[in-house]
């Protein structure tokens, strides 16, 4: 059974992006949802919240997806966290670039309500739906 309660912190320098993905996550039921616009702010929000899983873009100004990752990974707090690359990005060396840094999925835009649903039930190891009956 996936803890709904869990902090997701959603980062895309595109606020509609943010807002599809923040729906579709109360959708499925989770009501924790913080966002950030860049990899900065996202440091800056792990460094003052308790975030449990993250949704980021790699393409964004100032500190994208994988220098995000690559922080996350590198902190003793963070290491094992659970995180989710989205991006425009399917040749292969940046799907091999993502895998090395220890990301734990990835999923290519345009992606559907499903395939995220999909993706976050593999890396939280859950068999049932998220969706919210």
């Amino acid at each position: 059974m996936v803890n709904k309660n869990m902090s997701v912190l959603v980062v895309d320098d595109l606020g509609s992006m943010r807002m599809q993905i923040r729906d579709l996550l109360w959708q499925m039921g989770f009501q924790n949802i913080l966002e950030a616009r860049d990899g900065n702010q996202a440091i800056g929000l792990l460094e003052r919240s308790r975030v449990d899983f993250i949704i980021s873009d790699w393409s964004m100004p100032e500190c994208d997806g994988m220098e995000l990752l690559r922080h996350v990974r590198s902190s003793e707090n963070y290491a094992k966290l659970p995180f989710l690359m989205l991006t425009a990005l399917s040749e292969r060396e940046n799907v091999i670039e993502a895998v090395q840094a220890k990301v734990s999925n990835y999923l290519v835009k345009p992606f559907t309500p499903e395939s995220l649903e999909m993706k976050m039930r593999a890396i939280l190891g859950c068999k049932e739906p998220l969706w919210e009956k």
